[in-house]
């Protein structure tokens, strides 16, 4: 494993950000790959593991220095911020932890499973002066970046519903924790639906109100259900949401306005349609989206630029989720 970097400032500009990595399942093993050797903005330099015998490999292969708690990682004047890639419930606690160190943190999707949770996540980091980050990288896919311009532009003209949906079938692969009902409430809302949820809210701005309906045909593992949302933005706009759990991956958000629409399906893909007109379909390059939300976050706490998600949309996206989550119960 690698030895420690000396301690640097993280207000030079130009300086490589280095954080530890909190939790290596599944997604914490993508989120190292995804940038290490990779990026010129982050590269990780820790991992936070109660398990080092199972990722001892992975470390050496990584450059990583395993150390076994959080408070290690925190206490080392070299790491700059923190990813947390671990069981929602101790998403809060450990911003929490971060931002009393003085760290920064990029906190996985879900930020936390209710508001009042979340906006103590963001008020720590604010009191602080350090940045938050939130996962949700889907808001980086090449199309996903051309409708959120489309919308902004006004070319589709006065926006009047949106259309969204997300289905994953890696759920039949994820570690047990994630499908244990204070986990991941609502289903597939948690591990996916929650990605198009906050699109919908960079395009519409906060939900007020939701009317929802779950249903399961069989339980975890591999969960064969479905949930169905139906929203009401602040603004006046109106919208769906859907995602299935264990179904191939299916991308999708479609953006309806007096003029036309745009609509997003995958990464890579964009259907505009206006009135007397042929569907235009664009196509853009692939881009790593993991890479570039991580990339976002290193510019964030360099301060070359802002974090592309503001808190008061990471408060909208969790306050939606949790109405979400309240109408299923319901």
């Amino acid at each position: 494993m690698a030895g420690r970097a000396a301690p640097r400032e993280v207000e030079d500009a130009a300086a490589m950000i280095r954080a530890a990595v909190v939790g290596l399942g599944r997604w914490g093993r993508t989120s190292v790959e995804a940038v290490q050797g990779k990026s010129d903005r982050l590269r990780f330099t820790d991992a936070v593991s109660g398990h080092f015998d199972a990722h001892r490999d992975f470390a050496e292969k990584h450059g990583l220095t395993l150390v076994g708690t959080l408070d290690e990682a925190l206490a080392d004047p070299a790491v700059d911020a923190v990813v947390l890639t671990t069981p929602h419930s101790l998403h809060v606690e450990q911003t929490l932890a971060a931002a009393r160190a003085g760290k920064a943190v990029l906190c996985e999707k879900p930020l936390a499973l209710t508001l009042a949770e979340a906006e103590r996540a963001v008020a720590a980091c604010r009191e602080a002066g350090v940045v938050l980050g939130v996962g949700t990288d889907k808001r980086h896919f090449p199309a996903m970046r051309e409708l959120f311009r489309i919308a902004d532009s006004g070319e589709l003209g006065p926006l009047l519903h949106l259309e969204a949906h997300f289905s994953n079938e890696v759920s039949a692969a994820m570690e047990g924790w994630r499908h244990a009902p204070g986990e991941s409430p609502a289903g597939g809302m948690t591990g996916t639906g929650i990605h198009v949820l906050d699109a919908m809210i960079r395009i519409a701005g906060p939900v007020r109100r939701v009317a929802a309906q779950f249903l399961s045909l069989k339980p975890p593992p591999d969960p064969l259900d479905s949930l169905a949302a139906v929203l009401e933005f602040e603004s006046g706009v109106g919208g769906t949401i859907a995602c299935v759990r264990s179904t191939p991956m299916f991308w999708r958000v479609h953006a309806f306005g007096r003029n036309g629409s745009a609509e997003a399906l995958g990464r890579t893909e964009l259907v505009v349609r206006k009135s007397g007109a042929k569907p235009e379909r664009r196509q853009f390059p692939e881009v790593d989206s993991v890479c570039a939300n991580l990339d976002a976050f290193a510019d964030a706490v360099a301060g070359r630029a802002p974090f592309p998600i503001p808190p008061e949309q990471m408060l909208a996206t969790v306050a939606a989720f949790e109405m979400i989550a309240k109408a299923v119960e319901r």
